[in-house]
């Protein structure tokens, strides 16, 4: 067991929102059954704390699931004060955080306790991409419970506390807990997209939790989450393209102080997303990172970042990316979802109406690129560092196809090859060749990148878009 320091549920609150601004509600419900040995057990507010309260003075709804009142467990009227809790945040239009640390069905009432998870799940369902769900993991988070943080936004935890599992570690076939411990949250974090960071302590988890609530918009209709930029809006930024590699750091470099709030960074590793300000303004950024990951796209790569941009457009959130990529990961495991995964991306993008902004810092190759949100599948504004290298293939493999006969034969002139090499680059492969075709909106350096960013969005600020009338995609 970790010697950290364990809050209770209402301390947990307490810490998450403003001093002295939560209002529980339903603190006198208990629960209804009294089979078994239930009736021997007291159940005060039924193993939740709900109600509502302000994080920088906005509204928002809570819950914190108590493990000492028989371990957390969900019945009915704890399903009941969660789903009320949605209910009163969907009319408002203000977020849900749920404080998870809970031991799953409550055993005892059976079928009711079944009812109730399908009716969290349901309210789950409504409120997706209407208003922003967190969900922070304290404790165990197990069976029916993992499905709660899955049909969120975004899912923080706490570092050997937090348990999240469908099926414990001992019930698969061949393991245990020692051997391979899947319910661990760090296992989970580099293996699945479900969990966007762990934390060391709880108090750690509940800051971030409130720093990424100070990021989002209330709900899909509003438009006020701004604030003052205190940063020079026409900060330059010295040797930024000597960073292409490295897309984390580009995007530090650029935000509003520096400030660069990053989710999923374990899970893949060759694709970076997160949230910065440009002046003042919130902007969900993709981006390739080839200096972790290779200058390809992945099966998760491609998977965490459409599921971003999709939520990015459910709250009308714009969108940055940083391209520089070369193709795809080449593996057998990756040819068994790349298409795919890809496939999802590009629909993402193509998909999305709010303000695109594309930046190829490096390499911009082939249909993978194209997935990048570039301007061809719709974004509103394509730009490249002159040091950009935009084709449908490496120059060294083209000129090598297109010469291939002749490479063929002895004593062909290697001058030549490279002067074809040299050619191809400038005409085909270059920012310049792709700004003349109007494929890139203009070639910008990158010391200006902070300031032409900012513009970019400015202009974009007002988008609307309509599309052709549909229930929804497929893809």
């Amino acid at each position: 067991m970790s010697n950290k320091l364990t809050l209770s549920s209402s301390d947990r609150i307490a810490s998450l929102l403003d001093d002295s601004s939560f209002v529980e509600v339903g603190s006198y419900v208990t629960a209804r059954a009294t089979d078994f040995n239930t009736q021997d057990h007291e159940t005060p507010a039924d193993g939740v704390v709900t109600g509502y309260g302000t994080i920088d003075g906005r509204l928002v709804y809570v819950y914190s699931q108590d493990a000492s009142v028989l371990g957390g467990s969900i019945g009915e009227m704890h399903a009941k004060k969660i789903t009320k809790i949605y209910d009163l945040a969907l009319k408002m239009g203000a977020p849900v955080i749920g404080l998870i640390d809970c031991a799953g069905l409550r055993l005892q009432e059976a079928t009711d306790s079944l009812n109730a998870f399908g009716n969290i799940y349901l309210k789950q369902s409504f409120a997706s991409g209407v208003i922003p769900q967190i969900t922070g993991i304290f404790g165990l988070c197990g069976g029916g419970s993992a499905v709660i943080p899955a049909l969120s936004d975004i899912t923080f935890a706490v570092k050997d506390n937090a348990k999240l599992f469908i099926n414990s570690p001992n019930a698969l076939d061949g393991n245990y807990a020692e051997k391979l411990d899947t319910a661990d949250v760090s296992y989970q974090e580099q293996n699945s997209a479900l969990i966007d960071e762990v934390l060391d302590d709880e108090i750690s988890v509940l800051g971030k939790i409130r720093q990424v609530i100070t990021l989002l918009p209330s709900n899909n209709e509003d438009d006020s989450n701004l604030i003052d930029c205190v940063d020079d809006l026409n900060r330059e930024i010295p040797n930024l393209e000597s960073l292409a590699d490295d897309a984390r750091s580009v995007l530090t470099h650029i935000a509003d102080n520096n400030v660069f709030v990053e989710l999923k960074k374990e899970y893949a590793k060759d694709m970076v997303i997160g949230f910065i300000r440009l002046n003042g303004t919130t902007i969900g950024c993709v981006a390739n990172q080839a200096k972790d990951g290779g200058d390809v796209l992945s099966t998760k790569g491609a998977y965490i970042a459409a599921e971003f941009v999709n939520f990015l457009d459910a709250f009308d959130i714009p969108v940055l990316t940083l391209t520089n990529v070369k193709g795809y990961k080449a593996t057998i495991a990756e040819e068994a979802g790349i298409a795919k995964a890809t496939a999802k991306l590009t629909y993402a993008f193509a998909n999305a109406t709010i303000p695109k902004v594309n930046l190829v810092i490096g390499n911009a190759t082939g249909s993978a690129y194209l997935a990048m949100n570039s301007k061809s599948i719709g974004a509103d504004i394509e730009y490249a560092w002159p040091t950009a290298k935009i084709g449908t293939m490496d120059p060294d493999q083209a000129v090598k196809i297109i010469y291939a006969d002749e490479l063929s034969k002895d004593g062909f002139d290697k001058e030549k090859l490279a002067s074809a090499k040299a050619e191809y680059t400038k005409n085909m492969s270059s920012a310049e060749a792709s700004a003349k075709r109007g494929y890139v909106d203009d070639i910008i350096e990158g010391a200006a990148t902070r300031k032409r960013l900012i513009a970019a969005f400015e202009m974009l600020y007002t988008k609307r878009e309509d599309r052709p009338l549909k229930k929804h995609g497929a893809i």
